[in-house]
């Protein structure tokens, strides 16, 4: 495997870099070559990538014997229920069953959630119940069911099948809020963490809040629980979101706080009593915009947190440019030097949030501008929108993004 040989003095910073660089091959220790050098394991297929500074030698090598790390040495869950699988079955193994085991689940509690192309394949059926108790052993869980696809039923409901044990609903914590919900009956988006956070940091002490689309109260618990919110108003017309929901505000001990209301939010008679109204719908959140301006204080008015999938432009990678010098010793290592120069990974890569992009932009500026007329309209008198934040919250599709518009909107007085 290639190594990338320096000498002790440097190894750690080495280490450091290739792991910020994401290029470090965790299978395998540090060792020590000859000539009194350590060398670093890295993976193959991302040299092309590879960037060192200028003042970190080192020099490219073949190690024929890699020593494992000990963390390669034990073995994961997926490892564990592969190997698992493959003993229960025996013979009868085959590379269409191994691709038709998952990588990756949902832990909530003693249940895991599988993907919906999970153990699909005709042969599995036949194992029965054995193979359902031999995957949650294995998964370290006591009952199982597998995700389908979202019914398109304008609740967004999950189709998931239970596929041991006779119950369904799970706890689930998130920055020290308690989520309990029915997986078979409710989503959960993992996914949100990060904006689920964002909201719990928000100065709201005092505020009174609309959460148009509360589901099993994803944001309007961080509300209540962390932003000293005074009182919450939850719009939700899924039953079973509204049976959770009406669960997690006692266990969070905060339902003196809420008033749920259960029903089509484009109907809620309320008016004229939120400082900060919520929109945590996707694709898009628009047919509750007329509404949400209608229950924005209309002396003061508010801010709107405007949930929105947009479509971005694939960014073009720039221009290449030479910036590694290092060594590069034969693969057998006999020491005939020479330099190599690696391009610059492609920057257009870009981790979400790091910019905010053109077509993000004029979707905020359209936005604002579309509830402005919407507030003029309402009042008979001119109000004011202002762009205070634009989130990333995660890439919902290719060249799609779930954004979040901050918007604040105020009465110009006369």
């Amino acid at each position: 495997i290639p190594a990338l040989a320096t000498e002790p003095r440097f190894a750690q910073r080495l280490r450091e870099h290739l792991e910020e660089e994401q290029v470090l091959d965790g299978r395998y220790r540090l060792q020590e070559v000859p000539c009194g050098r350590v060398a670093l394991p890295v993976l193959e297929e991302k040299l092309s990538q590879l960037q060192l500074p200028q003042e970190m030698p080192c020099r490219l090598v073949w190690i024929q014997d890699p020593v494992p790390s000990r963390a390669a040495r034990r073995r994961t869950p997926a490892q564990k229920l592969r190997d698992e699988l493959r003993q229960l079955l025996g013979e009868s193994w085959s590379e269409e069953l191994e691709r038709d085991v998952p990588c990756a689940w949902q832990h909530h509690g003693d249940l895991v959630l599988l993907s919906e192309d999970s153990f699909r394949a005709a042969p599995w059926e036949k194992l029965g119940p054995v193979l359902w108790e031999t995957v949650a052993s294995a998964l370290g869980a006591q009952r199982l069911a597998r995700r389908g696809r979202v019914l398109p039923d304008g609740m967004r409901s999950p189709s998931v099948t239970l596929l041991l044990g006779q119950d369904g609903w799970v706890e689930h914590v998130d920055n020290r809020i308690r989520y309990t919900f029915d997986v078979t009956k409710c989503m959960f988006s993992p996914g949100n963490i990060t904006e689920k956070l964002r909201v719990a940091s928000l100065p709201c002490s005092g505020e009174v809040l609309v959460d148009l689309y509360a589901g099993i109260g994803y944001f309007t618990l961080p509300y209540l629980v962390h932003t000293a919110a005074a009182f919450a108003h939850a719009c939700e017309w899924n039953s079973h979101a509204v049976e959770a929901l009406r669960r997690n505000l006692v266990l969070n001990g905060v339902q003196d706080r809420c008033h749920i209301h259960h029903g089509d939010s484009r109907q809620l008679e309320l008016r004229d009593v939120a400082d900060r109204v919520n929109l945590g719908l996707i694709p898009s959140s628009e047919e509750g915009w007329p509404v949400a301006c209608r229950v924005l204080k209309k002396g003061t008015g508010g801010v709107l947190h405007i949930h929105h999938n947009v479509e971005t432009f694939p960014v073009p990678a720039p221009p290449q440019t030479p910036i590694l010098q290092a060594e590069q010793g034969s693969p057998e290592g006999d020491g005939s030097g020479g330099e190599v120069q690696y391009p610059m990974e492609d920057r257009g890569k870009e981790t979400l949030g790091a910019r905010i992009r053109p077509e993000w932009q004029r979707w905020a500026e359209a936005t604002a501008a579309r509830i402005q007329g919407l507030l003029a309209e309402l009042h008979g008198q001119p109000w004011r929108t202002s762009i205070l934040h634009i989130e990333a919250v995660k890439s919902y599709a290719p060249h799609v993004h779930h954004l979040v518009l901050d918007l604040e909107c105020r009465p110009m007085l006369p």
